[in-house]
């Protein structure tokens, strides 16, 4: 099949790569003519593990294209993906200039049957706006052209990205019930059938229904982890271990174990902005939805925690304190800076007179460039971030241990040269990667989310 993928960003590459991967050809477009130059030269712009590799093959393959010609696009794919950013508006609702700005370029060019696939996320009703936007480019030309809009929600976790596309859990689909429904239905059909060969996973629905699965599903995940982050804190308090929680309940199988780890808050470009998305939308019908802005509200407090455990270890004036910071990205194995929790801990940390020595497996090029924007007004504080080549570089010199991101790497380090070098034995793990009593044996001290045995009154 012929695939048009409209915005080559974190969706739209993975998307036409791995469909471009099960035989169809794809045409990924972006106005961003650096981005395509970077992917026409062999690079990618996002870091996803085994995407390059996917991206590579199909571009040998010839079944993979990059390009900034909008008309090309439109005249190429039978099937017009739109993937451009939803970024929130200033009212914390998604913003879609981008998205009708697609569409319109889809009616200004069309000249034969279009399925239009809103794959960014998006609010309830934005299928109703594409649907206006290619109808009033369509009546400028006196075309006679159909079409059908059709919602396939993204369900992609950053970091696993590839192996979600093609092995998903679920296909969400949400199509009209007319004519021109039933045929972008049919080839909908025909478009995944290659993921379906082991059973079917294909949900068909109402365009609104598939548009609000995708911001329920985000909004239930966040509700989890904003959840056992309240009950961490009260673990803290009573002198219980969360952990153990965590397993005493996650064994329930009406509850799992998914999404029930402690931390100091989620971040990212989905969890936040869905979630305050779907809050903008129930305020706009006059129905506050309570729970998610308790969610929201836990989770800006919570990627202060650690803050607020380390200024109760060392006081609030931390100007002769430098910290070694490891994990930048707001989850492992992207390079994803968006409401990352580093970026609070590190603000928190300068703004208390501290220096901060941070590190990231894979995200430290993307980190200077937010930071430095972080501190856009304030070059003193800015000069007190340094951004190390190794993880055991960033303990020298360094007072106390911070970890913010659970990378791999940082599960098993050298405690003893992790104690020698510090001036303080000290470690705040918001991650929970290690044993109290291991750090215990091993003459560190360790403070730790919800794992606060022997702290209750």
């Amino acid at each position: 099949m012929k695939i048009t993928i409209i915005g080559s960003g974190y969706v739209g590459l993975v998307t036409g790569a791995c469909l471009a991967d099960v035989g169809n050809d794809v045409f990924c477009l972006d106005v961003d003519p650096r981005k395509i130059e970077i992917l026409n030269n062999g690079g990618v712009p996002i870091h996803e593990p085994g995407l390059q590799e996917v991206i590579a093959r199909n571009r040998e393959a010839g079944r993979l294209q990059f390009s900034t010609d909008v008309e090309a696009s439109v005249a190429h794919g039978d099937v017009q993906f739109i993937a451009v950013g939803t970024p929130p508006d200033e009212d914390g609702s998604a913003d879609l200039q981008y998205v009708v700005a697609a569409a319109r370029n889809i009616g200004r060019y069309a000249t034969s049957f279009k399925v239009i696939v809103d794959k960014s996320t998006v609010p309830v009703g934005t299928a109703d706006k594409v649907r206006a936007a290619v109808t009033e480019e369509l009546t400028k030309r006196n075309a006679d052209v159909k079409f059908s809009v059709v919602s396939n929600p993204e369900f992609l976790k950053e970091g696993a990205a590839v192996d979600d596309f093609m092995r998903p859990d679920r296909i969400v689909i949400g199509v009209d019930g007319d004519a021109d429904g039933q045929q972008a239905r049919a080839m909908m059909k025909r478009l995944y059938s290659p993921f379906n060969r082991n059973h079917e996973r294909t949900l068909y629905m109402d365009v609104r229904s598939a548009e609000f699965t995708k911001y329920a599903a985000n909004a239930m995940l966040a509700t989890r982890i904003s959840f056992m982050n309240e009950l961490a804190n009260l673990a803290d308090r009573v002198g219980v271990d969360i952990e153990d929680v965590r397993q005493g309940i996650g064994s329930d199988p009406r509850i799992g174990y998914h999404f029930l780890y402690a931390g100091c808050g989620y971040g990212g470009s989905c969890f936040p902005k869905d979630v305050q998305a779907l809050v903008r939308t129930a305020e706009d019908y006059g129905l506050p939805l309570r729970i998610l802005d308790a969610v929201e509200a836990v989770n800006e407090t919570q990627k202060t925690v650690l803050i607020d455990k380390i200024v109760t270890r060392l006081g609030d004036d931390l100007k002769d304190k430098t910290f070694a910071l490891w994990g930048l990205a707001f989850k492992p194995n992207t390079d994803d800076m968006r409401e990352a929790p580093s970026r609070r801990v590190i603000a928190e940390l300068v703004r208390r007179g501290a220096r901060v020595r941070a590190y990231d497996p894979v995200a430290l090029e993307e980190a200077r460039r937010v930071i430095a924007l972080d501190f856009a007004d304030d070059a003193d504080a800015h000069a007190r971030v340094e951004f190390c080549a190794t993880q055991n570089d960033t303990l020298t010199g360094s007072d106390a241990l911070v970890i913010v991101t659970e990378w791999k790497a940082f599960r098993s380090p050298d405690f003893t040269k992790v104690k020698t070098a510090l001036s303080l034995p000290l470690i705040f793990d918001g991650r929970n990667l290690y044993e109290p009593e291991a750090m215990e044996e091993l003459g560190i001290e360790y403070h730790a989310i919800g794992r606060g045995l022997g702290q209750s009154a």
